[in-house]
């Protein structure tokens, strides 16, 4: 097998698993609280993350990093997962899964926005226009198509799933001079948020039930949406840069399949019925985003 096939196969398989999570979020949540959910979740992926880096030899490159790599690693564990997980699964106990997943798509679009005071980029007539339309996806969705009547399922919820984007986006502006081993610096911040997820749970919730119906669900959260896709996306990259492997760029597109994937998880196995205007609306976003990703090449 080339590394072209392999760099699909890995692709197409991180994207299927991450199709099912925002599905595993509602199911968690019928028995858990935002809290509870990402307690165990982050448990599960430290130890998911220390395996594959162990099974790899690469656990060592936790402590081969710099003073200042290690604090910056610590640091953004306050970021991810703590703030950016407590606030989407808050916005997804508060909406149903076909509003807050499209809406959580728009984060490639916040991060453009915020490049421009952070990076000092700027925005073209057409990345306007892109992030215009993908904005427009987002009140279609929340609106369920009522656009005049601008009634939403709940406001708050939107608001929640938007300002995740806004954590999740400025996660990777810290994180873009970071020359940590990718996968030892997101287990260092996973090390260093989890004690802040605990104290969080313990103050404004409590721990979660020892039953086998919640801990599995928060347990395929904490594998699937923190920990093993993100060794297999790596894996997917990594034969992608090979010389035949076909390059990164067409790995990458294989993104915009899950969102639409998702819908049918969240149909067949959360049972919602996925409205018309959701699916209309997530096209704009994921259109603003080809826009954008698309456009002229200057980042």
């Amino acid at each position: 097998m080339n590394n072209r096939r392999k760099a699909l196969l890995f692709g197409l398989a991180t994207v299927a698993i991450w199709s099912t999570v925002a599905s595993a979020f509602k199911i968690a949540l019928r028995t858990l609280d935002p809290l509870q959910l990402l307690l165990v979740a982050c448990g599960v992926s430290i130890l998911a993350l220390t395996a594959i880096l162990a099974a790899r030899g690469k656990l060592g490159e936790i402590t081969r990093m710099g003073r200042k790599e290690t604090l910056r690693c610590a640091g953004l564990g306050a970021i991810n997962p703590f703030l950016y997980y407590v606030i989407l699964f808050q916005a997804y106990d508060l909406l149903p899964a076909q509003e807050a997943q499209p809406i959580n798509y728009t984060w490639a679009v916040t991060l453009s926005l915020l490049s421009v005071p952070l990076l000092g980029q700027k925005l073209s007539l057409r990345d306007l226009g892109a992030i215009l339309l993908s904005y427009f996806g987002v009140v279609v969705i929340s609106t369920h198509g009522n656009l005049l009547g601008m009634e939403f399922s709940s406001l708050k919820g939107v608001g929640l799933a938007l300002g995740s984007t806004v954590i999740w986006a400025l996660y990777w502006i810290f994180n873009t001079r970071s020359k940590a081993h990718p996968m030892a610096g997101l287990l260092l911040s996973f090390l260093t948020g989890f004690p802040l997820i605990l104290a969080a749970t313990l103050l404004f919730s409590e721990l979660p039930p020892l039953e086998p119906a919640p801990l599995l669900s928060a347990t395929y959260v904490g594998l699937f949406e923190m920990g093993i896709t993100f060794a297999l996306w790596l894996t997917a990259m990594k034969y992608a840069a090979q010389p035949d492997g076909g390059g990164t760029a067409r790995v990458a597109n294989l993104i915009f399949l899950s969102p639409f994937l998702s819908l049918v998880f969240i149909h067949f196995l959360v049972g919602e019925t996925i409205h018309p205007a959701t699916v209309a609306g997530l096209a704009f976003i994921i259109g603003g985003n080809l826009l954008m990703q698309y456009g002229p090449q200057k980042r």
